[in-house]
């Protein structure tokens, strides 16, 4: 429906439409045509992209269920999520969080390390060149 063709369509039909009001003297009948065929349109618009919605959450499902498949370290348990209520889901989210913020430490930990070993280095390469 998002398609060029699918856009031009829609612009010809309110050409057509507009372009016949002055046949019926720009009525309320001509009008309520208008309203009404853009409200079932609508209407039934809504439908079409909550359909492509969840055709594409479900897709992005799959994928992830195939990327947490292939990956040794991941929780098989994890590609099941939808089946778990809300509270399950809030309990997950919180150990994502916690794991997140462990993370965070033991990244800024390792920086503080690397640092150390980095100016130790540097410090032991400026003394052998003095030595030399």
């Amino acid at each position: 429906m998002g398609s060029p063709f699918a856009f031009l369509t829609a612009v010809l039909v309110i050409v057509a439409w507009a372009s016949v009001g002055k046949l019926f003297n720009f009525s309320d009948t001509w009008q309520l045509v208008i309203n009404t065929s853009t409200t079932i349109i609508t209407f039934l618009m809504v439908f079409l992209i909550q359909n492509t919605q969840n055709r594409d959450a479900r897709v992005t499902g799959l994928k992830l269920d195939e990327i947490i498949r292939a990956h040794k370290g991941a929780r098989d348990s994890i590609i099941e999520l939808q089946a778990l209520s809300d509270a399950e889901l809030d309990a997950l989210e919180a150990e994502f969080l916690k794991i997140r913020e462990e993370d965070v430490i033991l990244h800024h930990s390792l920086r503080t390390v690397e640092k150390v070993i980095s100016a130790h280095h540097q410090a032991r390469h400026q003394a052998q060149k003095k030595h030399q």
